[in-house]
């Protein structure tokens, strides 16, 4: 079996075993998984890409931010949905 050897930065990767580990698996089998699903996929699994989510903008997240705010303060309105 190969070894592979790879520098990454020790917070993320104590953020990932993390996740990993919650997950049943270990850095090593998530790296594998990864790397089975690229050459199964003919490329990296997922989108990279330099677009923003739209969600994150910071204009959104103000919002976000002052409706979380509100809800701990107690100033929610409830409604009844009403259907057609």
């Amino acid at each position: 079996m190969a070894q592979v050897n790879i520098r990454i930065d020790d917070n993320l990767k104590e953020q990932a075993e993390k996740l990993f580990n919650s997950l049943g698996m270990n850095f090593s089998a998530a790296v594998n998984i990864f790397v089975s699903q690229a050459v199964r996929e003919g490329g990296i699994p997922f989108e990279i890409t330099t677009r923003i989510d739209p969600f994150y903008s910071e204009a959104n997240m103000k919002i976000l931010r002052k409706s979380i705010r509100e809800a701990n303060e107690g100033k929610l309105t409830a409604h009844e949905l009403i259907e057609d």
